[in-house]
């Protein structure tokens, strides 16, 4: 018999689901014990510390009963974003309730006893989280930092044209400016290709302890608000009194924005037609704390006011004297309609659940993705830079341009599982060779030959200048399961440092459960870099994400300094293939003299670091100095510095290492990392008290960290000191005593050359001043800087 969706006894089961959903929320909030309310609740019932919080959980888990309708009306795929994450409960009693939850944890039975566990462990030691952690299932966003859920739902539903992502907002999540910024979203969801996004506002009213500004506006200027940001809202509005009515609005506002988004997508698909559509939005007004107690004991209300935000009444195991308030609350929802004697919930639940895939917290997007698959790659050496233009002044290459034909051919090979991100820099960072491949993804009009590279359809999206649009998106198409990377000013890659650090937290959590799928890795790119700014100044120098993700631990982050191309296409090569790892990768983009064969370079990238034997002459003795270098100017300026040593002190006896994998330095076994080196190891490439002259591309205090527990002390520390100008790119060195004269200079004063290397010294500082007043009076660097020209030391 066919089912009627849209009767009254269907919405009453709807209804019966809601409450059975909420019972469940509270009872995760305050109880350990007696799920049922079996007899007097004592103290030994009662948490001794709720924790969590209560304010938005009642209009979320009503939109998740209706979404869940929606499914089985519309036969959909879809999943939910919980953007306010920190009411992790919802997620949890709705898997709970359709069986999802049991499946991935069987001891959570779905009885007295697996609702007993299911209460306790909530918010608990030992348990589960209070958000929609990576161990909730159906979650791929946890929400605790708010800001991202828009971006993260757009970014899974690109290249995957059948799914819709069902995002939950809350009013005080709009305030911040990466959810402001996500509206502009509209504008890069191609209705052919991807699939769509039903954003839904809920408007409670009430942050922690203010009001909410979505709140105070009307429907009328929040309708001029979201059109004009390309969305068409529709409004269910309920005081929480009148559940039938809210039953009955928002059944109707889903059906009308799901068939919207059918309409927008047939038409596209049928008639190829990709023009800008207008997306369906839902704002959900229904009271912060909707169905929870009405006033607290001082008689304020706590219903629709800040007061419902975390745990609204004062009822724990130590203070038991308004248990009553709590009872009363939990039997409003009438359990006893709701589920069997025995904990087992009643048959009216089943009839309005999804079944199979279908549920939201089964769909297989929200664990690793829709038949993932690992990315096609040929092979890196046919990008590669040939021997016979290495270590040739006048041959130099940029390395973004000469990895962007490996990323484009990349393209080429997954178009419907890699993309690149970035803000608005994709040209500027030198990646030229993608647009070989591809175009930049840009839903709104084209105006050539004012516009470049710009279609409605193309795996380039970064035509938004929003580096929390750029990563969001990113994060969401690799946590369902796809590829890519984002590209960005190393300066301004710190303004996403805190996505980065969420989504760190997530693998790390994630990696602890045996049912997760793993996720391809998160590549960030750090270009335009702190030592050549050619357009811009001393805001633009800032190298200090290696710092933050460095500090990290664990074995979720490489941190890569490739010194050339082809030691970049070979970090890039194991980056992308690399699975539940966030990849930092800073390259340069300007004109260089390259140094490795691919081959060498894919050792170097393999092993992390290398003695380099072209610019050694220790011959595998001991030798007077080393100079060690991580990223492109440390390398060239360290090279620049053993040609004037061993010019000027031919018996001199040098060793050359080159690192790329930065973190390779760390100690075996420090931070819960297994991947660094030994003591033993370490030594075997530093020795134990040999001088050594790091040239490094960061502040000198991560490298520091690094390495402050080694046997060596003996090591001379060379990054950036955050001396920076708008001048010229050697001078950027200078500034920063990376430049080759001030590390020759350090170099042979810290071994036994020094007693005769007093006119060398001399000489170091005369080149320093000389080059001082050159670029004032010129504007450039020195010729002789300029024209340097490597020739082996061997």
């Amino acid at each position: 018999m066919a089912v009627d969706y849209d009767s009254q006894e269907y919405l009453d089961k709807v209804d019966a689901y809601w409450r059975a959903a909420n019972y469940l929320s509270v009872g995760q909030l305050f109880l350990k014990d007696n799920p049922l309310l079996k007899g007097d609740l004592t103290a030994e019932d009662v948490k001794v510390k709720p924790i969590g919080h209560w304010g938005t959980i009642v209009p979320q888990n009503f939109i998740y009963a209706h979404l869940n309708r929606a499914i089985l009306k519309y036969d959909l795929n879809m999943f939910y974003i919980e953007g306010s994450g920190h009411g992790g409960q919802v997620m949890v009693s709705n898997a709970y309730l359709d069986g999802s939850y049991t499946e991935r944890y069987p001891r959570i039975t779905r009885d007295e006893q697996g609702m007993q566990r299911l209460f306790k462990q909530f918010s608990f030691p030992g348990g589960v989280a209070s958000h929609a952690a990576p161990e909730t299932p159906g979650s791929i966003h946890e929400g605790g930092e708010l800001g991202y859920s828009l971006s993260h739902g757009v970014g899974a539903i690109l290249d995957n044209p059948d799914v819709i992502a069902a995002v939950e907002i809350g009013d005080g999540e709009s305030e911040t400016g990466p959810l402001a910024a996500s509206w502009f979203s509209s504008k890069f969801i191609n209705p052919i290709h991807d699939g769509a996004v039903l954003p839904i506002i809920q408007v409670n009213g009430f942050k922690i302890s203010n009001p909410t500004i979505l709140s105070r506006m009307s429907d009328a200027d929040l309708t001029k608000y979201y059109q004009g940001m390309g969305w068409n809202p529709r409004f269910v509005e309920t005081d929480g009194s009148d559940h039938k009515k809210a039953h009955q609005d928002m059944a109707k506002a889903i059906d009308a924005s799901v068939e919207e988004i059918k309409a927008i997508q047939k038409n596209a698909r049928d008639n190829n037609d990709d023009s800008l559509p207008v997306w369906p939005l839902i704002v959900l007004r229904a009271p912060k704390g909707w169905t929870g107690p009405k006033k607290d004991l001082n008689g304020d209300p706590i219903e629709n006011s800040f007061r419902a935000h975390q745990v609204p009444i004062p009822v724990d195991a130590n203070h038991m004297e308004h248990k009553d308030m709590l009872v009363d609350w939990m039997k409003s929802y009438k359990p006893e309609e709701l589920f069997n004697e025995d904990g087992t919930p009643k048959e009216v639940l089943s009839e309005v659940e999804p079944k199979g895939d279908k549920r939201m917290a089964m769909n297989p997007i929200t664990n690793g993705g829709i038949h993932p698959e690992p990315l096609k790659m040929d092979d890196v050496r046919k990008f590669a830079v040939p021997e016979s233009d290495l270590k040739d002044n006048s041959k130099q290459r940029m390395d973004m341009e000469v990895m962007s034909h490996f990323a484009g051919d990349i393209m080429k090979e997954n178009p419907t599982s890699f993309r690149i991100t970035g803000p608005d820099e994709t040209q500027s960072n030198r990646l030229w060779g993608l647009w070989d491949a591809s175009k930049r993804q840009w839903m709104e009009d084209i105006h050539e030959p004012n516009d470049e590279n710009v279609a409605h359809s193309g795996q380039v999206i970064d035509s938004q200048l929003s580096e929390h649009q750029a990563e969001g998106w990113l994060e969401g198409y690799v946590l369902t399961g796809r590829h890519g990377f984002f590209a960005s000013y190393e300066s301004f890659t710190r303004v996403i440092d805190s996505m980065l650090t969420q989504h760190y937290k997530w693998l790390r959590k994630a990696q602890e459960q045996n049912w997760r799928h793993d996720y391809p890795s998160l590549n960030i790119i750090n270009t335009s870099t702190v030592f050549q700014q050619d357009h811009n100044g001393y805001t633009h120098q800032d190298p200090g994400m290696i710092g933050h993700m460095a500090e990290k631990g664990h074995e979720l982050v490489n941190e890569y300094l490739p010194a050339d191309a082809n030691s970049l296409l070979a970090v890039m090569n194991k980056a992308l293939q690399s699975r539940e790892v966030i990849n930092l990768i800073v390259a340069s983009k300007h004109p260089r003299t390259q140094w490795f064969s691919i081959d060498e370079a894919t050792e170097l990238v393999n092993n992390g670091l290398g003695i380099i034997p072209w610019a050694s002459n220790d011959d595998g003795a001991e030798p007077d100095v080393v100079f060690a270098a991580a990223g492109t100017e440390p390398t060239m300026e360290s090279l620049a510095a053993i040609t004037l040593l061993h010019d000027s002190f031919p018996d001199l006896k040098i060793r050359f290492i080159n690192v790329v994998d930065l973190l390779k330095l760390r100690k075996k076994g420090d931070d819960q990392d297994n991947r660094g080196l030994t003591d033993e190891e370490f030594d075997s490439y530093f020795t134990t008290d040999k001088p050594v002259i790091f040239a490094f591309h960061g502040f000198e205090n991560t490298l520091r960290g690094l390495v402050y527990d080694r046997h060596n002390h003996n090591i001379h520390f060379h990054g950036y000191r955050e001396n920076g100008d708008i001048t010229t790119p050697f001078d950027m060195r200078v500034l920063n005593e990376l430049d080759r004269f001030h590390l020759a200079k350090d170099a042979i004063n810290a071994t036994s050359f020094a007693e005769k290397a007093g006119e060398f010294s001399q000489h170091m500082d005369d080149m320093v001043a000389k080059h001082n007043q050159y670029i004032r009076d010129e504007g450039t660097d020195l010729p002789e800087v300029n024209a340097w020209q490597w020739k082996d030391i061997k």
